[in-house]
């Protein structure tokens, strides 16, 4: 019997037994080794604040059950191939947090061999950041700003700074968060210190401060690119003052569909790869913290052993929603994550 990790009720999670078939044509079994919560959408999942106009929507590839609850969510698991047509390759799965399951193989997406299996957890937010940029479109000598040092935003820095001659700056509330900033390449500057007159900005704070702070940064003309769901919350955007008299453009980012620039000739099977490709970055294990088992992650009626879901101190790893990881002997390890 497997094990599986399913959302209950509000803030409760508990750890299920399911059965899994044998794979059959077509399908491999996989035994899961390391995989991720995200702290911001997986977040308003176990609070059951997905609204209902978007249940269809955001449903993950895999997951079982129906919103709001019990549900069984989650999309990032890096495993190896037990059985079926690929034994013993290392493969990432949008699957939820589950120590095995069966799958189509065309769902098991290969980890290039110079990937980590613990960092190959960040293929998903790596999609998103990936997609953002093509909805962005950033060039060499740009001045980027990116609001909210979660790990999304993080992982938009580095590609950015990755970039010939561009300027980009982490802006976030938290002065903590400049390490990272730096160790991933770029600058950090809090709100009040941040550069303005930016070509291009990227949103990712999940606040209605940030997105403030994204419009007031933009320069004339410019693109902020906002990637933050709130769920169903309502937030005020701005957009008053110099917004239309500097011609500023806000766009939607959502990993949901590829960006319209690369739609044409991209599937969503091609930009996963590419995102797995793009971990081939020792700088990003930074954002990786130490790891639990699975066995202490979730009980009958509490949260996830080590998720403080309401505690949201910028910069404290134990504020961000921690990533499961199985080791040997069928223990799931967590490798948290610094915070989408």
């Amino acid at each position: 019997m497997a094990k599986a990790l399913w959302y209950v009720g509000e803030d409760r999670a508990e750890l299920r037994e399911e059965a899994i078939a044998a794979p059959g044509s077509g399908e491999v079994r996989v035994r899961a080794l390391y995989g991720a919560i995200s702290r911001g959408t997986e977040r308003l999942v176990a609070f059951g604040r997905v609204p209902a106009s978007e249940y269809e929507r955001m449903r993950a590839p895999l997951m079982a059950g129906a919103f709001p609850f019990p549900v069984k969510y989650g999309y990032a698991t890096v495993g190896r191939v037990e059985s079926g047509v690929t034994p013993g390759q290392l493969v990432f799965a949008l699957h939820p947090h589950q120590d095995e399951f069966t799958i189509p193989t065309t769902m098991a997406i290969p980890v290039p061999a110079a990937v980590p299996p613990a960092r190959a957890v960040l293929a998903a937010n790596m999609e998103t950041a990936l997609n953002a940029m093509w909805d962005g479109a950033p060039g060499p000598a740009d001045r980027i700003a990116v609001v909210g040092g979660g790990i999304v935003g993080l992982l938009i820095a580095r590609l950015c700074a990755r970039m010939p001659g561009v300027e980009v700056t982490l802006v976030d509330i938290a002065p903590e968060r400049a390490a990272l900033a730096h160790a991933l390449g770029a600058g950090f500057a809090t709100p009040e210190e941040a550069p303005c007159d930016c070509d291009l900005v990227f949103h990712a704070s999940a606040s209605a401060k940030g997105l403030a702070t994204a419009l007031g940064l933009a320069g004339e003309e410019a693109t902020i690119v906002e990637l933050s769901w709130y769920g169903a919350g309502e937030v005020a955007a701005p957009l008053g003052e110099a917004f239309h008299s500097r011609r500023l453009r806000l766009v939607a980012s959502q990993v949901g569909k590829v960006a319209p620039s690369h739609r044409s000739r991209w599937t969503h099977g091609r930009r996963l790869g590419a995102a797995l490709a793009l971990l081939d970055d020792p700088a990003l294990d930074v954002l990786l913290a130490p790891a639990n088992r699975f066995r202490r992650v979730a009980g009958a009626d509490r949260r996830p052993a080590g998720v403080q879901w309401r505690r949201a101190l910028p910069g404290d790893p134990l504020s961000c929603g921690p990533g499961l990881a199985f080791g040997a002997a069928d223990q799931l390890r967590n490798s948290q994550l610094r915070r989408r």
